[in-house]
């Protein structure tokens, strides 16, 4: 909106001020291309694309610009010297005729001295509004042809209007694209009605109704929308006629719209329709007789049509069914639809006699309507005269023939794409699809939701997981999708929701069991401890707290303790403490105890003096609350707290430096229930995991773990891992074990990351492999050699693979911004580690500048927030690189 706001000035810009023929912006692009091409790389995919929206858009307001200068023009004369206000009515129509943006038109009026009346802007454009919404239906019956009307008409001697120039167009070709030319055609104004009467003129501002003696406008009727337009005098181009609806009563083709101008009885007025929106009813109105014999065909012979609603945006076809269309039915009929569609056969329209068509096998018609005589016929592929001469012969059963004065497209194939959104019942027995044709259609193919639907593996969090179903339920809800895939995707979606909640459960249930087992050993580490006050990784899980204080009730009874923990997700902090009986008699109360920390949790608690709980939403308390907790129990207690002795959970030990060369390193004892990273002191082939982590959100914590000097002693991370390479991640929670940097990053990116959609994901794991492969392969043995007294008799090997690896990846992103589709992704991330190393060794800037696209991505990439937090200050290589002697 704000891009069509913005050309739309340039426009009438350029046309006013610099004379600029039209298609002047289109001409723009390619020297855009070129100035801005390096830095915006997407401008080079489709220039062309570029050229004709903005030539489309360009075309579209050039169509309205004269017409509404015009206005503005009349207006200000009109004004005089003396005013200073633009009326606000004159720019709302400005808007809702002729496509001005307000901002627009309040930069011509200052030009002219003028400031726009936004109060009565505001009111015409909700007094418009209104009228849309049918709130307005009062103005229509001052307007109305009602029976008195056309009993005057008639004594007056006033033929009916001639509208048989609805039907006066052709198709340019075959294709599906086809463009449509239509008649010209001029009428002579025969009626004007305003105020429940006719009237011999009227004015500017007005809304009012004109007859004509001839029309190409299509009136309201047998379920196809009125055509919209607007008609000029043909003596006086400033008189011009908005066509908002067109009604047809007795014969008589009333339309209905505002006028701009002095309009009399008489004058000869040019028609100009609105070509495209009637080309799309078109569309919609050959699509629902296709759709119409599609649903004959699935269902049977008793579904028979009920009505119908013909519109530039879609057709609704009501019909009879015993009950809900399956999902199968509802693809069988959408595909039935298409491959008609696909057949491209001629449309043939002819009225025939009532008598003789009545006898047509296969002809379909509403049920109970009453049809004129004699009576029109659409056909789709068989010409009206062929059924005509054998009307009970099988012809009619292989094709959609209906009686119908609607206008129809010239050729099936010309609908274009077919869809169906929905289908639902109306009344009982009664149901109603809604579809979409031609660009409507097209636009509205939500292709990426399954593929958002399909790939919930990533590190989204549970939660976050079962928000974006529910908001995808809605939006599946709402989407113009074809009926058959939203019942796909809602099977999809139940069955992702059922496999979260097991997931859930289990999870919960691992909690649980995680905090009894790690209590155990706290207290068996602890014996005989008569407080305990200690956070546990349970989020808000109170099931696993509770679990926890009954492995105190039966390990320690002696003990009195406190259990906190916090949910960062949920924003909750919760406490359960269990206090034995002696404890209580002292005067440590548990339900005293929760309601000493529940005010700093921002939370309510209560209980029992032997067992309380309570919860809040501060979760930045926490220190603070233990600490209260602990200094408030040793009073009660009369003890004084000591440290703990912590156990050793899993996979949680920390190599230090060993002290001799001969020793192993020791083990310091870490409480830790968050995935571990094991590393190397700066080992960039974890970069690629650390920043995965940054994107995702994941808690991390990093092991640094030092290999023996000397090589006398096996590295440390022996003693965990003893069959694998370093960096190694590991969640003791969910049982996870993972080694390699681009692979643990694979499993710790969000969907985002990993590619939007199978063909991009795809293609991020080729780049991950040809990174684990050739490129890290290449880059280390070219540099170690630089960086350390290592062997370097295959470092101009290296170099040259290298080499031929910097060209290829700098010829390919010169066209982009991200080697994988139009955002960042794990494939920029595991190259950018990959060549880390080389720019900070070995290419020197000489070197770099034969690589100005790699340069350039290089750079984009180290700037992104998520990665500078990881790798930090880069210092790039300065000088030409020699080898240690």
């Amino acid at each position: 909106y704000v891009l069509r706001r913005i050309l739309r000035r340039a426009v009438r810009y350029a046309t006013e001020k610099l004379n600029a023929k039209p298609g002047f912006f289109a001409k723009l692009v390619q020297t855009v291309v070129e100035l801005l091409g390096d830095t915006f790389p997407e401008l080079k995919k489709d220039p062309q694309s570029i050229m004709d929206i903005i030539n489309e858009e360009e075309e579209q307001f050039l169509k309205t610009l004269t017409r509404g200068r015009n206005l503005l023009n009349r207006t200000i004369g009109k004004l005089g010297g003396s005013k200073v206000t633009l009326p606000g009515d004159v720019a709302w129509r400005l808007y809702d005729t002729y496509g001005f943006p307000i901002d627009l038109t309040q930069l011509m009026a200052e030009e002219k001295g003028l400031i726009v009346d936004m109060n009565a802007y505001e009111e015409s454009k909700k007094h418009a509004q209104l009228v849309s919404q049918g709130k307005g239906a009062g103005v229509d019956d001052q307007i109305n042809l009602d029976v008195h009307a056309i009993t005057e008409l008639q004594n007056r001697g006033i033929p009916p209007t001639d509208d048989s120039y609805k039907y006066k167009y052709w198709a340019k070709s075959q294709d599906k694209d086809a463009e449509y030319e239509f008649e010209p055609c001029r009428g002579r104004v025969i009626g004007l009605r305003h105020s429940k009467q006719f009237v011999e003129e009227v004015s500017s501002g007005h809304l009012c109704g004109v007859l004509l003696d001839r029309t190409c406008f299509y009136a309201e009727q047998g379920g196809q929308i009125y055509d919209e337009g607007y008609m000029v005098n043909v003596r006086d181009e400033s008189v011009e006629f908005s066509v908002r609806n067109v009604q047809v009563r007795g014969g008589y083709v009333l339309h209905i719209g505002s006028i701009e101008g002095t309009l009399r009885r008489g004058d000869e007025l040019v028609l100009h329709l609105d070509s495209a929106r009637r080309r799309l009813v078109m569309n919609n109105h050959t699509g629902t007789h296709v759709l119409n014999y599609a649903l004959r065909s699935v269902l049977g012979l008793d579904a028979d049509q009920r009505g119908s609603l013909v519109a530039p945006d879609k057709l609704r076809f009501d019909f009879t069914n015993k009950g809900a269309m399956s999902t199968a039915q509802v693809k069988a009929a959408e595909l039935e639809t298409n491959a008609m569609i696909a057949r491209n056969e001629p449309v043939y329209a002819k009225e025939s006699s009532l008598a003789v068509a009545k006898t047509i096998q296969g002809l379909r018609a509403v049920f109970e309507e009453t049809y004129p005589d004699p009576v029109r016929i659409v056909s789709v592929g068989i010409p009206v005269e062929r059924l005509e001469e054998d009307p009970a012969g099988p012809a009619g059963t292989k094709t959609s023939i209906e009686f119908c004065g609607g206008t129809h497209l010239h050729r099936a194939g010309h609908i274009g794409d077919f869809v169906i959104a929905s289908e639902e019942a109306i009344a009982k027995g009664i149901r109603r699809i809604v579809a979409l044709t031609g660009p409507e259609a097209s636009k509205n193919e939500l292709n990426t939701l399954r593929t958002e639907l399909e790939d919930p593996h990533g590190q989204t969090s549970p939660k976050e997981l079962v928000r974006r179903i529910v908001d995808l339920t809605e939006e599946i809800s709402h989407a113009t999708i074809p009926y058959w895939k939203k019942e796909d995707m809602r099977t999809l979606l139940k069955g992702l929701k059922k496999k979260l909640d097991d997931k859930d459960r289990a999870s919960k249930a691992s909690v649980i069991s995680n905090m009894a087992d790690y209590t155990k050993a706290l207290l068996l580490a602890n014996p005989g401890i008569p407080l305990l006050v200690v956070e546990l990784q349970a989020d808000s899980n109170t099931k696993a707290l509770d679990g926890a204080l009954k492995q105190v009730r039966t390990l320690a009874p002696e003990t009195s303790a406190m259990f906190f923990s916090v949910d960062p997700d949920a924003k909750k902090i919760v406490c359960l403490s269990a206090v034995p009986k002696n404890a209580v008699n002292k005067g440590l109360k548990a339900s005293d105890w929760v309601n000493l920390v529940s005010p700093l949790m921002q939370g309510k608690g209560g209980g029992k003096p032997e067992s309380a709980q309570a919860s809040g939403s501060n979760i930045s308390c926490l220190q603070a609350a233990l600490k209260l907790a602990t200094q408030f129990a040793s009073d009660k207690l009369g003890v004084v707290a000591a440290p703990l002795n912590t156990p050793v959970p899993v996979a949680v030990k920390k190599a230090l430096p060993a002290k001799s060369k001969n020793r192993a390193p020791e083990v310091q004892t870490v409480l830790t229930n968050k995935p571990i990273l094991y590393t190397h002191l700066k080992d960039t082939q974890a970069y690629p995991a650390r920043i995965a982590a940054e994107y995702s959100g994941q808690e991390l914590v990093e092991y640094q773990l030092n290999e023996a000097s000397n090589g006398v002693s096996a590295p440390s991370h022996l003693e965990r891992f003893p069959c694998e390479k370093l960096p190694v991640y590991e969640d003791v929670r969910e049982g996870v074990r993972i080694t390699g940097g681009n692979v643990i990053a694979y499993y710790l990116s969000h969907d985002k990351l990993r590619g939007v959609g199978e063909w991009a994901q795809a293609e991020v794991l080729q780049w991950l492999s040809y990174v684990d492969n050739h490129i890290s392969p290449a880059c280390s043995e070219w540099v170690y050699p630089y960086t350390a007294a290592g062997d370097s008799s295959n470092v101009r090997l290296a170099e040259e693979s290298a080499t031929r690896i910097l060209k290829y990846i700098d010829t390919l992103i010169a066209t982009r911004t991200f080697l994988v589709g139009e955002r960042m992704s794990l494939a920029d991330v595991a190259v950018f580690c990959a060549l880390l190393p080389l720019f900070e060794h070995v290419l020197e800037p000489r070197t770099r500048g034969a690589y100005p696209h790699l340069c350039r991505w290089f750079r984009l990439i180290l700037h992104q927030p998520e990665v500078f937090k990881v790798v930090g200050v880069v210092m790039l290589c300065e000088s030409t690189p020699k080898l240690p002697s």
